[in-house]
Order: C-alpha cells, then sequence, then structure tokens
C-alpha cells in the first residue's frame, strides 16, 4: 500500500516507538496535568515539529554529516542531557501553595510549545532512528513521494497518539485538584524521570 513494503508492520512499527516512554512523553503528560488540554495540545505540536524536522533533516542527509564528525552529534547529546536535566531540577523545585504550583502559574502554552520543542530538537538519536527505520519499509525503486507518504503517517499517528495523551494527562489532573499531596508527587516523579532520562544520554554518551 501507497508502495510502503510490509505497510500494516510499519504501521504498528510507529505505534510501538510511540508507546515507549521518554522525555517528550513526559513532557506532554506533564503539561496537560499542569496546564490543561490548551498548554498539552501546545506540548504536542512542539514535539510533533521537532520529530518532523528530525524527519526532513535525515531524509536530507544530516544524519550522515553527523557520522562523518561525531563531535557534532555528541555536543547536541550533551546538550540534551543538560537540558532534560535542568528541566528536571525545576520540577523538583516548584513550590506549592494549596493545590496549585507557583512555578506554573506564569507559563503559557507557547512555553510549553518551546519547551516541548527543545526537549525534541536536542535529542539527535531520532535522526539516526528515523535513517534506519525507513528504509525497512522501502522498495529500491521507490520514488520521493512514498517518503513523503511515510513521513505523513508517522506525523499524523504521533498527533494521534500524543492528543490521547493530553486527554488522559489533562482528565487525571482534575480528579487531583483537590490533594496537593498527590500533585506534588507526581511533579516530583516527572522531575525525577527527566533527570533520569538526561543522565542515560549522557551515560550513552560516554
Amino acid at each position: 500500500m501507497f508502495d510502503i513494503q510490509n505497510y500494516w508492520s510499519f504501521v504498528i512499527a510507529i505505534l510501538v516507538f510511540q508507546a515507549v516512554p521518554g522525555a517528550g512523553t513526559i513532557a506532554i503528560v506533564n503539561a496537560a496535568a499542569r496546564g490543561g488540554v490548551r498548554a498539552g495540545s501546545a506540548s504536542v505540536l512542539g514535539t510533533v515539529l521537532g520529530d518532523c524536522l528530525f524527519m526532513v533533516a535525515g531524509v536530507a542527509g544530516l544524519a550522515a554529516v553527523m557520522r562523518e564528525n561525531p563531535r557534532v552529534f555528541e555536543g547536541l547529546q550533551w546538550l540534551g542531557a543538560a537540558y532534560l536535566c535542568w528541566m528536571g531540577v525545576q520540577l523538583l523545585r516548584t513550590r506549592f501553595t494549596g493545590a496549585v504550583a507557583t512555578a506554573e502559574q506564569a507559563m503559557s502554552p507557547a512555553s510549553y510549545f518551546r519547551q516541548a520543542l527543545t526537549v525534541s530538537l536536542t535529542n539527535p538519536k531520532v535522526i539516526l532512528f528515523f535513517v534506519a527505520f525507513f528504509p525497512l519499509f522501502l522498495q529500491p525503486d521507490a520514488p520521493l513521494s512514498t517518503l513523503l507518504i511515510m513521513m505523513a503517517h508517522v506525523t499524523v499517528l504521533s498527533l494521534a497518539y500524543q492528543f490521547a495523551l493530553v486527554v488522559i494527562g489533562n482528565a487525571a489532573a482534575r480528579k487531583l485538584e483537590s490533594l496537593p499531596s498527590a500533585r506534588k508527587i507526581a511533579t516530583r516523579m516527572a522531575g525525577v524521570a527527566l533527570i533520569g532520562f538526561g543522565v542515560k544520554l549522557a551515560i550513552n554518551n560516554r
């Protein structure tokens, strides 16, 4: 279908990739839980835009350039690790008054968008994933349109899955509105998880 080999395997592989928890997933759920549907949606758009840019970059051959210049790749890894740890520390330092986190009151959907976009763009392994993933389902003589269709599949399925995360995250937040301690615990757990992803990326970079 669409000149994509093993079409349904391709679709399932995308869904599995999306289902694996990552820094982007945490950023989306945290934004939805703390800022509502608008903040969560903004975070989704930031994450998907970052993935789209990486897909285009991968197709354009940026991944090959980065393999030839390992210092560039290493620098992006360290930048990503540092930013994730910084985000995690900010969540751990958040102060609570009642049921609302004071550090989050001033954050706009645009701030969540920029935050998610930065998280996505500082994960250079996404480029290598797409470069290694797409050829598995391409025929040798496939036209450029096939690759564009594959990119569209990734984008649409990512949007569907991540908007579902927004709905779930916001619903959970509503149930926790009267439980400040639960909101505090959830925020602290998100902070620890982000630091964990940052440390993991740093370790893999050694």
